[in-house]
């Protein structure tokens, strides 16, 4: 099956994992760490920080090609986002996963820079045979964990019940770091909520309040 996602100019898809002599890396530097990288085609389609769970145990198969436009781009995407300016991923991503993974991880990607969710808010928002509430936070939790685009798909934006910092595969210290990293703009769209109704409504916009706390990078 295939399925298609899109957000701006980014197209996400799933069709089944590519053969393995389609598949790229390259290593690249960041402030949190070196994070490896893999594309198929002209797609990214994996992104993980050094350590990270569920980090793919074949990566040893995967061809070093840096110069490839993907990687490039992604390069350049990176470095603007640790210089706190962030912009709309104007590359291709493709993410592989269950019906129910690619749900979550297409709601993840609508979280915008300096808002949150809770899993709790994100089981709310999905359809599909009942079951408890907190059995579907668990699954929800699951699925976040399993999102293999760090950073760009912005799982790090998912906290627990009432803003706790819980479950974040890349290390809570990174979720922490990279939380700080984008609350000036939680700042600016606090003051900007509190004057005008938020055009996201079902997304928290407490990262400033919650997390006023966390050290800088």
């Amino acid at each position: 099956m295939r399925r298609i996602f899109t957000r701006g100019n980014c197209l996400a898809l799933s069709s089944g994992l590519a053969r393995k002599d389609d598949v790229l890396k390259t290593i690249l530097p960041s402030p949190l760490g070196p994070l490896t990288a893999r594309a198929e085609n002209d797609a990214l389609s994996g992104l993980w920080f050094a350590g990270q769970k569920h980090f793919p145990q074949d990566a040893g198969q995967w061809t070093f090609t840096p110069e490839h436009p993907v990687f490039v781009a992604l390069q350049d995407w990176l470095r603007d986002y640790f210089d706190g300016k962030f912009r709309e991923v104007s590359f291709p991503l493709r993410l592989h996963g269950t019906v129910f993974q690619e749900s979550v991880w297409a709601m993840l990607r609508e979280i915008p820079v300096g808002h949150t969710v809770t899993y709790g808010e994100l089981a709310t928002r999905l359809s599909g045979p009942k079951r408890s509430p907190a059995t579907l936070a668990r699954a929800v939790g699951a699925a976040v964990g399993r999102n293999p685009i760090s950073i760009l798909v912005p799982c790090h934006r998912v906290l627990g019940t009432k803003g706790a910092l819980t479950g974040y595969a890349g290390g809570l210290d990174r979720k922490r770091a990279l939380l700080h990293l984008e609350a000036p703009v939680a700042l600016k769209n606090l003051s900007v909520h509190r004057t005008t109704r938020s055009k996201h409504p079902k997304v928290r916009v407490g990262i400033a309040r919650t997390h006023s706390h966390l050290k800088p990078l």
